[in-house]
């Protein structure tokens, strides 16, 4: 790692010149918590010396995190990563020595030199599994396996950088419950469920690693952390570039399931052939250049260009009339989005069964309570395929239209009967099938040719080979595509035509959100930090057009969640790490929409949100659900729900209804925040996997439907959820 003089007038201008006994010569570079400098004991022994930020000293929590660092690479200490020397995690700046290991770290060698040729790749693979199998045997999870912390030793790779490891039996507590790591190397389930991380997230890191180290960029790759949360979540790795030799041990490691992932012993054998004639000298760069020593920056993780193949895709047809038909998966380059409002379903009665497979028109079977309701309407129960993961629902065109892997189904809603089904590729599905003009698109959150179907029948209006595209969001009757390069195409949702092309003035590369409270004139939303860093841009665009309706600045990290009679409400904070602080309701024109903000008395971890009226429900990673009122501006309720998270809060003015990850609905009372009741829970065959999306419950005549686990689909009388 190339070292550099400390100077400047910044924040670590002030740095001691001693730490304990060792000297500081040097800065070898600068992370969130601390500078490490390159040092000499009294003996003259060369170290690395990390000392922690002065801004944070102070800090009780981040003290706690640096003791807890020193433990865990005390605890690991060996042959693949930094024996530490010595240290004084009490000290008024407490510090961390490490023996100085010279040689560059992964992000620098790929930055100089360009990606790995296959063998080195390969034996680069191999030394960390045989790192992470040492770690993980002493029982300690790193959490941050990146470019950055890995170290191209003569004698192999080292580990370094233990700041937010933590060992499995810890105790230890981040209080604000922040997502904490770094987005492109970060497991599925550090998005999901930060505190129930173990070893197979560092396994995920590594395939992660391996793309960047063969490819010069990542397996999900964008500038804005938000999309490379979603795609971590919910898409599939973009593997070009990685050696045929290695690309299917590369995948097994970016398994979505923790369990699906494979060991480092279970590395070490596959690549076991290459272990043994390890050539240390592969690590070794190439001497460098005058020009290269001026210019090159100090190491803070990679910043490799980015960029993708893309290909067109065959359609699938219909099942019911064309027989199914599959087309590859692709990746989604989007940011999540929380969609609001609440979606209508009119069906009756209590809870009967219909089974999918084979006869799809057969009608349902329906219970004692359904026969008895009036006009002899029931609500139902699917299981449309085995295996097929959490149901994601909309209503729109009289239909139930729902994505499951693998398939697409419109459902009756006054007898359950399977109107038609559409098939897909087998891939996870993370939003309902959309409408927008008038047809159904069923995979818009796949990136892939666009496809519309008739809502009547299932058979395919129209399809296009679309151009290359990062994202794709249905807004009113239009399609919105947006390219790498900003440039956003509004393609007509009831034709497949391109209606409009243009850049979005002030976003450089726009996602939309969209939100159906805006039913006669909807917008779309793209949203961007603000130059300083301090603020969000907010620009509201006709999707018909592409024209900017409005554009404005507001303080703090902002995330549309709804908007309705003209107003858009956002949450402070929350996006992707770290916690909702509060709610703004902001309405253009207005003389000061700092009036419609309201901040939270205890912030919502990794919050979903949905709108209801002026009335902003909060459902938080940790189980919070909270009612915030926007007229009054201040916090109507919390209820502690003991769930781990939910779905995106849906209400009907009397309830708030969600769904949690075991299958359950939840009803609410809206006024007072009281839990009235909850259906059982519907976990399926994989009990102890975690779906990465909840499907958000589907509202209307006083009915509400929601998918679970087992793959089902089922509904309950929303008028008394204590008879659930």
């Amino acid at each position: 790692m190339a070292s550099q003089r400390n100077t400047g007038a910044g924040a670590e201008a002030e740095l001691p010149e001693y730490a304990g006994h060792y000297r500081l010569e040097s800065c070898l570079g600068s992370g969130g918590m601390g500078v490490v400098h390159l040092a000499r004991s009294t003996s003259g022994m060369r170290v690395a010396v990390k000392v922690v930020h002065a801004r944070y000293a102070m800090d009780p929590e981040f003290r706690g995190r640096f003791r807890q660092e020193v433990a865990a690479a005390r605890r690991v200490s060996g042959a693949f990563t930094a024996p530490v020397v010595d240290a004084d995690p009490e000290a008024v700046r407490p510090w961390m020595a490490t023996l100085y290991i010279p040689g560059p770290t992964l992000s620098e060698q790929v930055k100089r030199n360009g990606p790995m040729d296959p063998d080195q790749s390969r034996r680069l693979m191999a030394g960390m599994a045989e790192a992470l199998r040492d770690i993980h045997r002493v029982g300690v999870v790193h959490r941050d396996l990146k470019p950055s912390n890995v170290l191209l030793a003569d004698d192999g790779p080292k580990v370094i950088d233990f700041g937010i490891s933590r060992p499995r039996d810890s105790e230890l507590r981040t209080e604000t419950g922040k997502l904490i790591g770094t987005p492109p190397f970060m497991a599925p389930e550090q998005f999901r469920r930060p505190r129930e991380v173990g070893p197979a997230a560092d396994v995920f890191a590594l395939g992660s690693l391996m793309v960047h180290a063969t490819t010069g960029r990542g397996p999900f790759d964008s500038d804005s952390p938000y999309v490379v949360a979603y795609q971590v979540v919910h898409d599939e790795p973009d593997l070009t570039g990685v050696p045929e030799s290695l690309a299917p041990l590369v995948l097994r490691c970016l398994a979505k399931e923790p369990d699906d992932r494979p060991t480092p012993d279970e590395l070490m054998r596959e690549l076991r052939s290459v272990a043994a004639a390890y050539d240390t000298q592969v690590f070794i760069p190439p001497p460098r250049t005058p020009d290269e020593e001026r210019t090159e920056a100090p190491a803070d993780g990679p910043e490799a260009e980015r960029g993708r193949g893309t290909a067109p895709e065959a359609a699938a047809e219909p099942a019911p009339a064309d027989g199914a038909g599959e087309r590859p998966a692709r990746r989604l380059g989007r940011r999540t989005v929380l969609v609001a409002g609440a979606l209508c379903l009119t069906v009756l009665g209590g809870l009967t069964a219909v089974q999918l497979t084979g006869d799809d028109t057969q009608p349902a079977r329906r219970t004692t309570a359904a026969q008895s309701t009036p006009a002899g309407f029931g609500a139902w129960e699917t299981a449309p395929v085995r295996r097929g993961g959490m149901p994601q629902c909309s209503y729109r065109q009289e239909r139930l239209l729902c994505a499951l892997r693998g398939r697409v189904v419109a459902l009756d809603p006054a007898d359950g009967r399977t109107l038609w089904r559409h098939d897909l590729a087998r891939t996870p599905r993370s939003e309902p099938p959309a409408v927008a003009g008038g047809l159904v698109h069923p995979s818009l959150d796949r990136i892939g040719d666009l496809e519309a179907l008739d809502p009547a029948t299932g058979r395919r209006a129209w399809h296009r080979d679309a151009p290359a595209y990062e994202g794709v969001r249905a807004a009113g009757d239009m399609l919105l595509l947006t390219r790498a390069d900003g440039t956003v195409t509004g393609v007509d949702g009831a034709t497949g035509r391109t209606a409009w092309s243009r850049r979005v003035p002030g976003q450089a590369v726009p996602y939309f959100s969209s939100f159906a409270g805006e039913a006669d004139e909807p917008s779309a939303y793209a949203t961007s930090p603000s130059a300083d860093g301090r603020g969000t841009r907010i620009t509201a665009v006709d999707p018909a057009t592409g024209d900017v309706r409005w554009d404005a600045e507001l303080a703090g990290s902002l995330t549309p969640v709804g908007a309705a009679d003209g107003s858009v409400y956002l949450l402070v904070g929350g996006a992707v790490d770290g916690d909702a602080t509060g709610v703004i309701r902001y309405t253009p024109g207005s003389a000061d929409e700092d009036s419609r903000r309201v901040t939270l008395p205890v912030p919502v971890g990794q919050a979903e949100a949905g709108v209801h009226g002026d009335t902003v429900y909060l459902m938080g990673g940790g189980g919070s659900l909270v009612a915030v009122d926007m007229a009054a501006g201040k916090e109507l309720w919390r209820l502690e729900t003991g769930v781990s998270r939910g779905s995106r809060p849906v209400a009907d003015g009397r309830h708030v209804y969600v769904t949690a990850p075991d299958g359950r609905l939840l009803g609410v009372d809206a006024r007072t925040g009281k839990l009235l009741g909850q259906t059982r829970p519907r976990l399926g065959d994989d009990s102890d996997r975690v779906p990465a999306a909840l499907p958000e419950p589907v509202l209307a005549g006083g009915h509400v439907y929601a998918g679970a686990p087992d793959g089902t689909v089922f509904g309950v009388a929303g008028s008394d959820p204590a008879a659930w």
